[in-house]
């Protein structure tokens, strides 16, 4: 899956209408509920705030007045075709006194939609195993080192009267993790596999 690299908003202009698509990264359905409110909230006086979101396994569309299918439709499919999750975009339409017709509307909020993941650009998103190891301090700093050159992304690292060090490791890798880490401790370092994590790669 994939996700949106920033938050942003791209305007487009067709037949004197303007469309503006505010798009943000959203962690659950209630984020991009309120992220919508807020959109419409500033563009009140628009003619139209039509919405899209994908997150959690959800997806929603609103048409907001538009003729049914012709708005929130379109941008959901550029969401899906583009793999995205755990984002939600709102077209706004001033309109500019020329009708564009269903067809028209369709190819108008879908390349909104398009033009902006374009600028915003796109992140892939990878599922990610969660460790907690600890070792003593003259092992910490060798281990570390063998983490990064594995890939290994070092999410956190504590210390007390031994080093604590929180490893997100992709999930293809977590079955043979305690045996690589076993070898590149000489088995000093112990570690508890935690929640999985969905992280931009």
């Amino acid at each position: 899956m994939r996700v949106i690299a920033r938050d942003g908003v791209h305007e487009i202009e067709i037949q004197r209408s303007r469309f503006l698509c505010s798009a943000a990264r959203v962690a659950d359905e209630a984020e991009a509920v309120a992220f919508i409110a807020g959109v419409r909230k500033e563009h009140w006086s628009a003619n139209h705030n039509c919405t899209a979101f994908r997150v959690d396994g959800t997806q929603r569309s609103n048409d907001d007045g538009e003729p049914s299918g012709t708005a929130g439709v379109p941008m959901l499919e550029v969401l899906i075709r583009r793999e995205l999750t755990d984002t939600a975009v709102v077209v706004t339409r001033y309109f500019g006194g020329i009708k564009l017709g269903a067809g028209g509307l369709v190819r108008a909020y879908g390349r909104a939609v398009s033009e902006t993941v374009d600028a915003l650009g796109v992140r892939d998103r990878a599922a990610f195993a969660t460790f907690t190891i600890t070792v003593d301090h003259t092992d910490a700093g060798r281990l570390q080192n063998a983490l990064h050159s594995a890939g290994h992304l070092i999410a956190d690292v504590g210390y007390t009267n031994q080093v604590t060090l929180t490893v997100h490791i992709p999930e293809a890798d977590a079955p043979t993790f305690h045996d690589w880490l076993a070898t590149q401790s000489n088995g000093t370092a112990t570690a508890l596999q935690g929640p999985p994590v969905t992280l931009d790669v």
